[in-house]
């Protein structure tokens, strides 16, 4: 039995969905990708590109740049202790103003500079022996396990500060510094911490100075890697849109040759066997009434037997010229055309119900399209998923007409498509292709037991 629902609508709105369509003569894909947009494409990864080797470049160079101060600074903490430990006296270690006095000159004169803004004596207990800030003389603090370590064995250390310890209160300037220990003695051998911090932003001054010497050369080379990219991405762009031209118009001339040989079989078997087998049929049945006038049953039922044989081909060669051809819709109407196609359901006993709204919006080459798709999915309905009920919906959206073809058959898993397309059956495929030259989109869900579904959203005109 078949249900049918028709209804109507106000205008739909427009619509693009699929990922093949043209735009005012270029290709397009789904993500947009023209050769213009090909090109930003390249811009923009080139420009990001940049972006990323400059900003690494500098913070590169800033490690090889902090990497350069610290030896420096290491070099200059050894020699200015050698220069402070010429001057120092046994005495410092007690606070004696003239041993301080004298280590003040060394450092006033020898080793402070506008990199090295503080230098400091340390005790092995953790006291501030000396510092050319008079306010931290005599300060106690804990020494870590690194400092005293040094004070052990001797040697240099530096390091970056954020001068976040008790003992910088006073050498906090709002900038991180580098500090350097070494190890210097007395005249009687006792120990001493030698301390100075040096200016950090010597250090981001030389790596702009190495970046700003090694850019040009750097942007140079981009610049002659562009020029000669740029027009091969060009050259790219405009082959591969050749390309999906040359391939557009191959498929539609299949298509076309496809359905002009469709028509030409479809025109012969019209005007030759069917006609032919009609008449057969017409023939008969006057032969069948004389053979029941006269009494003979077994020659009556043998003609009627073969009057229903040629009738029942007749309508297969029918359901046959809708497969091969597809009729003139805007002359017949989607809903009839429709009808043509689950009435072989119908016959088999299978529960159709056809719904049909929107058909007025598709202009003659969305119907066609819609068309072709139902009498493929109706087709693998009869052929291979032995449903008890199938479903046909043509419904309005906002943006789209959607044709929904519903079975609650068989179904097949995800591996029988690409088996059966190896076999040459590539219907829904290429109805796929064709539906994305079109904008539209096809989408085929299915399961095993579980029923399959066909969908066509087709942009409204």
């Amino acid at each position: 039995m078949r249900h049918w629902s028709r209804s109507t609508a106000g205008p739909c709105g427009l619509g693009h969905h699929g990922s093949v369509r043209r735009t005012d003569g270029n290709w397009t894909s789904g993500l947009g990708s023209t050769p213009r947009s090909i090109l930003g494409l390249f811009a923009a990864g080139t420009a990001a590109a940049l972006a990323v080797a400059t900003v690494g470049g500098y913070f590169a160079l800033r490690s090889v740049a902090l990497d350069e101060a610290k030896r420096d600074t290491r070099t200059k903490v050894l020699e200015a202790g050698k220069l402070v430990e010429a001057r120092l006296t046994d005495t410092i270690l007690t606070g004696d103003a003239d041993a301080v006095a004298a280590v003040d000159e060394a450092v006033l004169t020898g080793v402070l500079s506008s990199s090295v803004v503080r230098v400091k004596l340390w005790s092995r207990d953790g006291r501030v022996l000396y510092s050319d800030d008079p306010r931290q003389i005599g300060g106690a603090f804990t020494l870590d396990a690194d400092q005293l370590a040094l004070l052990r064995d001797g040697g240099a250390e530096v390091e970056v500060t954020a001068l976040d310890r008790p003992e910088n209160t006073l050498d906090r300037q709002g900038d991180e510094l580098i500090e350097a220990y070494t190890r210097i003695r007395t005249p009687s051998g006792a120990p001493i911490l030698f301390e100075l911090y040096e200016r950090f932003e010597s250090v981001t001054a030389g790596a702009r100075r190495l970046l700003g010497a090694l850019a040009p050369p750097i942007l140079a080379a981009v610049g002659l890697v562009l020029l000669v990219q740029v027009p091969l991405v060009g050259s790219l762009s405009r082959r591969l849109q050749r390309g999906y031209e040359e391939r557009e118009a191959l498929l539609a001339g299949s298509v076309a040759a496809s359905s002009r040989e469709r028509r030409r079989i479809a025109s012969y078997l019209h005007d030759g066997p069917v006609q032919d087998m009609a008449g057969v049929a017409f023939g008969l049945s006057p032969l069948a009434e004389a053979a029941a006038a006269a009494g003979d049953a077994r020659t009556e039922e043998t003609l009627r037997g073969s009057i229903r044989q040629l009738r029942q081909n007749v309508r297969d060669l029918r359901t046959l010229l809708v497969d091969l051809h597809p009729p003139n819709l805007a002359a017949q109407g989607l809903e009839a055309a429709l009808a043509d196609l689950v009435s072989p359901l119908e016959a088999q006993g299978v529960g159709v119900t056809v719904a049909v709204d929107g058909a007025d919006r598709l202009d003659a080459e969305q119907r066609a399209l819609v068309f072709r798709t139902a009498q493929e999915a109706i087709r693998n309905v009869i052929a291979y998923a032995e449903p008890s009920a199938v479903r046909v919906e043509l419904t309005r959206k906002a943006t789209a007409v959607r044709l929904r073809i519903a079975d609650d058959g068989r179904g097949f898993g995800p591996e029988t498509r690409p088996a059966r397309a190896t076999e040459g059956h590539m219907g829904l495929s290429l109805l796929e292709e064709i539906a994305r030259q079109s904008g539209a989109r096809l989408d085929v869900r299915s399961g095993i037991g579980a029923g399959t579904t066909v969908e066509l959203e087709v942009p409204c005109p």
